[in-house]
């Protein structure tokens, strides 16, 4: 059965809180095959202007795209029958390690392509503060039925 529209601005509650951790940042950045020093090295950082070191841009994967998955759970779709379209982030400052992050989950559109649904989520991940520090933009295409 093909996903509402209906369901755009639905939002579901924010996550517990994940902490960025220094090694889990030299962890990502090993993963991904990057050398810089910025994600490593807190003088490094420092050089650079930063109070710490700093995660790379992409780190908010390992913790956002929990709340899409949550999404695709709650609307009953199969992780087998989804690729991951499109991915991105937009940050009021970067991910240090120390933060503490909530992140609230909205269904941004839903559209009907050649028999799949496509679905675009954002995850809006904030200080338990409350300081917003990025937001992830996942675009899911879902496998129609008669796919």
């Amino acid at each position: 059965m093909p996903v509402d529209p209906a369901l755009v601005g639905r939002t579901y509650p924010p996550s517990r809180p994940y902490e960025v951790a220094r090694e889990k940042i030299r962890e990502f950045a090993d993963a991904i095959g990057d050398p810089s020093p910025v994600f490593r090295d807190p003088e490094a950082a420092k050089a650079l202007g930063y109070p710490d070191v700093i995660a790379p841009p992409t780190f908010p994967i390992v913790f956002a795209l929990d709340g899409a998955f949550a999404v695709l759970a709650d609307l009953g779709i199969e992780l087998q029958n989804v690729v991951h379209g499109d991915q991105n982030f937009r940050y009021a400052r970067p991910l240090r390690p120390g933060d503490r992050l909530v992140t609230t989950v909205e269904i941004k559109a839903v559209k009907h392509l050649a028999g799949n649904d496509v679905l675009t989520v954002d995850c809006v991940s904030a200080t338990e503060e409350g300081e917003h520090v990025v937001t992830s933009t996942s675009t899911l295409v879902c496998r129609g039925e008669s796919a």
